[in-house]
């Protein structure tokens, strides 16, 4: 099941990054903007902070959780008595950061609502928050669904 969720993660998290999660549209025209593309904007307007804070929680965290969770599978899998305690830490913290990966959503969802001055501008959900907010229900499923008991049993 662990697998099956972490597979499914990985397929929403393409469209997620390559499909715009919001499209906003004001005085300076209409302008649609991914994951990726809102980055570079604010890296270029010298907003490097926010650019920094973006891109460790809509991409390194996704992707870190990815290698976490594949690599807890496959230690499982092996029976593997490598490192025990601290892949159990490491699942520890792979379970807490799935609650905190909605965030990004939920910036979407508030700024949507925030910005509905239809003179001055307005802010609209595209699909690709969607994919986004798929990729993080299936890695918390992925993580739920994996059971840390495993990675104490030995190969006999």
């Amino acid at each position: 099941m662990t697998l099956a969720w972490l597979i499914a993660g990985i397929m929403f998290y393409i469209p997620a990054n390559l499909l715009p999660v919001m499209h906003t549209s004001g005085l300076l025209g209409d302008a649609d903007s991914t994951i990726l593309g809102g980055i570079v904007e604010f890296w270029r307007a010298g907003d490097w902070d926010i650019a920094l804070l973006i891109f460790i929680a809509s991409v390194a965290v996704p992707f870190t959780k990815f290698i976490a969770i594949g690599l807890l599978l496959l230690t499982v899998r092996k029976k593997s008595g490598w490192q025990q305690h601290q892949r159990t830490v490491l699942y520890r913290i792979v379970e807490f950061i799935g609650y905190w990966s909605m965030l990004d959503v939920i910036v979407v969802a508030l700024t949507s609502a925030l910005m509905q001055f239809q003179v001055l501008g307005t802010a609209e959900p595209r699909p690709g928050i969607a994919f986004f907010c798929a990729v993080v229900v299936a890695t918390m499923l992925s993580a739920l669904s994996f059971d840390p008991r495993l990675i104490w049993d030995k190969q006999a």
